[in-house]
């Protein structure tokens, strides 16, 4: 007696795993993002150093790979472009320029930062998110960061990532 209703608890479990993933809604597929170069805007009297633009010019490739762990994006390779992305310091004043190389790369978003250097005590971390199809904002934002170490940088982009990048639960949900 026992043996029989063993098969048959294992048959129920199955049949109800089944049910229940049929109804769990399928997650759409998550966007592709272009995300490029970071720019530095040194506003202070001290010159940019050499650490500085190292850590500009890792800052992209830190956001792509925090918005491919969260999985709500899929970071495009920009390394086809790289001809035309190295010549352009700040894609802030490029007048739309974003949105072509964007779609030049297949992506649906396009993401681009700065960051503002206003002493070697106060920085700011900046990243703009824009629908490719219809040029607007979608997403992004600015955080302070205290101290121009590589922790601090890293810190800062996390932050900025987490509180005004990634998509949020609505509240009581």
């Amino acid at each position: 007696m026992i043996a029989r209703s063993v098969p048959r608890a294992r048959f129920a479990l199955v049949i109800c795993g089944l049910w229940s993933a049929a109804w769990v809604p399928a997650r759409a597929a998550a966007p592709t993002i272009a995300i490029l170069p970071f720019s530095l805007d040194n506003t202070s009297p001290a010159p940019s150093t050499p650490e500085e633009l190292a850590r500009t010019a890792r800052m992209n490739r830190e956001m792509a790979a925090l918005l491919k762990k969260s999985g709500d994006f899929v970071p495009v390779a920009t390394a086809p472009l790289t001809r035309e992305l190295n010549p352009m310091p700040d894609f802030r004043q490029c007048n739309g320029c974003e949105i072509p190389l964007a779609r030049k790369l297949g992506a649906t978003l396009v993401a681009y930062g700065w960051v503002q250097k206003v002493s070697n005590l106060i920085l700011n971390l900046n990243v703009v998110i824009e629908n490719v199809k219809t040029g607007k904002m979608v997403a992004g934002g600015s955080v302070d960061i205290r101290g121009n170490t590589d922790d601090s940088w890293n810190h800062g982009l996390d932050f900025l990532v987490q509180e005004h990048v990634l998509p949020r639960e609505p509240h009581g949900a």
